[in-house]
């Protein structure tokens, strides 16, 4: 990696900001040239499913993009980005999961505020939220969200939020099924935004109002030790992958090593002490 991606670690504001709120939005992480591309492979991928079968109408969930294109796996290690996540996270640290997800208009007219039925509020990670024994949770992953498309306005499948709720096991949701959890906000968006969560953040998608689709890549970090949540094939990806995007496509020296890793399993450290020793620790 070249050193001047050092510009973009995490600064102590924007630390104690996903310390205290679970989540951060960086505008402009991504070039309008960038989104360009990105976004016509997203549509190329989309017009594809759909004509495999998949209703134009639903929304679009595909897991396993980062094969798909160069575009794709160039944001693995994004300069601007990735300082940020080995400085929540550390530098044992690889791509869990990746999904690409389309959410075209619904056709249908949005309910009066507070009327609209409750989301699907959730924590990510499944049967870890149920097996862990700590309290609250450990973080153990974050994402990165790639806004292609502009949500920038309410009602275009937003992805909500409720700041703060990574500290909590538990959501009290409405009674009568109707209206959001208290605190709920919408993630009001730009193209070209990344937003960054922590797992444990409750947060759900809403129905597209608009006549805008929706466009966004999800890029999941997490501990080396943890399984991939999805039927990655990044591995074909190795070859041309230089040794720190092949750390963070979940190569390893050998099984012990996603536990106990040695320099050769995590390439990523072996950088940082060169260049920022205080991150290699």
């Amino acid at each position: 990696m070249n050193p001047s991606c050092l510009e973009y670690q995490l600064t102590d504001d924007e630390r104690r900001h996903f310390e205290e709120h679970g989540w951060l939005q960086i505008e402009n992480a991504l070039t309008p040239q960038q989104i360009e591309k990105l976004t016509a492979k997203t549509d190329e991928i989309h017009a594809a499913k759909v004509n495999d079968g998949h209703s134009a109408s639903q929304a679009l969930f595909y897991p396993n993009f980062i094969p798909d294109d160069a575009g794709f796996l160039e944001l693995v290690d994004y300069p601007p980005v990735l300082p940020k996540v080995w400085g929540i996270l550390g530098w044992n640290i690889y791509l869990y999961h990746g999904h690409l997800i389309v959410t075209p208009p619904s056709g249908q007219s949005r309910p009066p505020a507070g009327e609209e039925k409750t989301f699907g509020w959730h924590q990510d990670s499944g049967r870890v939220n149920q097996e862990m024994e700590s309290h609250p949770r450990p973080r153990l992953s974050l994402k990165v969200a790639y806004f292609l498309s502009d949500t920038s306005e309410e009602g275009r499948g937003n992805f909500w939020i409720i700041p703060g709720s990574h500290l909590r096991d538990d959501l009290e949701r409405p009674q009568n099924g109707t209206g959001q959890p208290e605190g709920a906000i919408p993630v009001l968006a730009k193209p070209g935004t990344a937003v960054f969560f922590d797992r444990r953040l409750w947060h759900t998608a809403s129905p597209n109002w608009s006549d805008v689709t929706r466009k966004i890549l999800f890029y999941g970090y997490g501990y080396r030790w943890i399984r991939t949540k999805d039927d990655m094939t990044v591995q074909d990806l190795w070859p041309q992958c230089d040794a720190i995007q092949k750390q963070l496509l979940g190569y390893g020296v050998n099984c012990n090593g996603h536990y106990s890793p040695s320099d050769d399993d995590v390439p990523l450290r072996v950088w940082l002490r060169e260049n920022a020793p205080e991150a290699a620790k």
